[in-house]
């Protein structure tokens, strides 16, 4: 038996990934990033969302919902990726997480990654939602 024989073959869907994408980010979201990044790397966007939202986000055992919480929190770990961040920010309101959850995902993480990181993701979370409630 070989090793490719032995594991279970990844589902990476490319027309999922892009209904998967429509479902999480609004058109302003998408426009922030792909059409920018496809201008200095061609194909890297469709990369991404092929392989992320066609791959990794087809597997079962998380909500949307529940990703968009690991993704908040992961960035506000890695800090300085504030347009990032504020993309998955929207995404998380968009699948159904309310506000006051994905301040207190970063709140509570401030004992975790250290105050600086939390506040700095806390203020992409404030600037996030008063551009929401500008538009």
């Amino acid at each position: 038996m070989t090793v490719e024989t032995s594991l279970t073959p990844a589902v990476v869907d490319r027309a999922a990934g892009y209904r998967t994408l429509d479902e999480y980010q609004d058109e302003a979201t998408q426009l922030a990033a792909l059409p920018a990044l496809e201008r200095i790397a061609p194909g890297f966007p469709d990369w991404i969302v092929t392989s992320l939202f066609g791959g990794t986000y087809q597997r079962p055992g998380l909500t949307p919902a529940e990703r968009q919480l690991v993704n908040i929190a992961t960035l506000a770990v890695l800090g300085g990726v504030d347009p990032q961040l504020t993309g998955h920010i929207r995404s998380a309101l968009r699948v159904g997480l309310s506000r006051e959850q994905v301040v207190e995902v970063l709140v509570h993480q401030a004992p975790y990654i250290g105050a600086p990181k939390a506040l700095a993701a806390l203020r992409v979370a404030a600037a996030t939602f008063e551009g929401l409630d500008a538009q």
